[in-house]
């Protein structure tokens, strides 16, 4: 068996690209015409890949190009490779352009119902090759670790933002809304105030972190009182069960009015207050506006779709009161 070592085989791609463009045309004329050069450079080129590979890969005439058998094979092998080149070149140059990869993104709360649909949809249509690796129910908290730490690319949360380090823009300011039995006194009330819900119990995540808790309270407390924490739950879908269930009422962000849950009602309060949703993402020095060009990219369809209001980006952002954020 003879062995040919890298140092005996010097094949460049150019060699590959002049022999494919003669194979396909059979005419030397006609490829050196669609490669833009001369036909005795091309001519030369192909003697040196002969005489590189030990084997002739035309037989030529004054009428007439044929291939070889060895010609055969070798086409086959140079589509295949150069292919395969081409490909490579095109992903790197996508992965340069932010339109190629992985981002994973976090939701806390209700912005798996309220947010997650409409940046997937629009990142699915702009960046085809962008895959989405989604985390739900992620508490801001986390998001702002994951984020840190490199195990995740976006996080959709509540501010404010524990630590600092991070860019923020603002998505969507949501209303609280007041989430009631079916059966409650209140639902048949043409107006509702905050003052109204002074002596009810009131359904409440157990985490004491919660931006929606907090900006329950801060209303609660707007209003001259504070709220008695009747049950303590972990999400909001049992949130809204126990409500439908009538051991209590909630605020909560409007977004939760999308959530299926039977034997609830939602109705506003004009005093209520609201809650912030915003896109997060690590800072970084050699990249100010963005992580990367692929969250340079997401950004800008987000923001073409209208989904991410033009503003400044927040970064930097100091370490907040321990009420963190849900």
């Amino acid at each position: 068996m003879v062995h040919i070592t890298r140092e005996e085989l010097d094949v460049e791609l150019r060699h590959l690209r002049y022999f494919a463009a003669v194979a396909d045309t059979c005419h030397f004329g006609a490829a050196a015409q669609r490669l833009h050069i001369a036909q005795p450079a091309l001519s030369q080129a192909i003697r040196q890949l002969e005489a590189e590979l030990g084997a002739s890969l035309f037989t030529r005439t004054t009428r007439q190009v044929q291939l070889t058998p060895a010609g055969r094979f070798l086409r086959e092998e140079a589509e295949r490779v150069l292919a395969a080149v081409d490909d490579s070149v095109r992903g790197v140059r996508r992965i340069a352009d932010g339109r190629l990869g992985l981002v994973r993104i976090a939701f806390t709360g209700t912005a798996v119902v309220g947010q997650l649909p409409r940046i997937a949809r629009v990142v699915k249509r702009e960046l085809p090759g962008v895959a989405l690796e989604i985390h739900g129910d992620v508490l801001t908290p986390a998001q702002c670790d994951g984020l840190r730490d490199g195990s995740l690319d976006l996080g959709v949360l509540r501010p404010p933002l524990s630590g600092d380090g991070l860019s923020l823009r603002t998505i969507e300011v949501e209303p609280l809304v007041l989430a009631l039995p079916d059966d409650h006194r209140l639902v048949a009330e043409p107006e509702i105030a905050m003052a109204d819900l002074r002596t009810e119990g009131f359904v409440v995540y157990a985490d004491r972190s919660s931006a929606v808790n907090e900006a329950v309270l801060r209303s609660c407390r707007d209003a001259g009182f504070t709220p008695h924490r009747e049950h303590e739950v972990t999400g909001t879908v049992v949130l809204l069960a126990l409500v439908a269930a009538g051991l209590g009422i909630a605020l909560v962000p409007a977004s939760a009015g999308a959530l299926p849950v039977p034997g609830v009602t939602y109705r506003e309060v004009a005093d209520a207050g609201s809650i912030e949703v915003a896109l997060a993402w690590h800072h970084r020095e050699d990249s100010p506006t963005a992580g990367s060009p692929l969250i340079r990219s997401v950004l800008g369809v987000l923001e073409t779709a209208g989904l991410l209001p033009p503003e400044h980006d927040r970064t930097r952002l100091p370490t907040p009161s321990p009420e963190a954020t849900r």
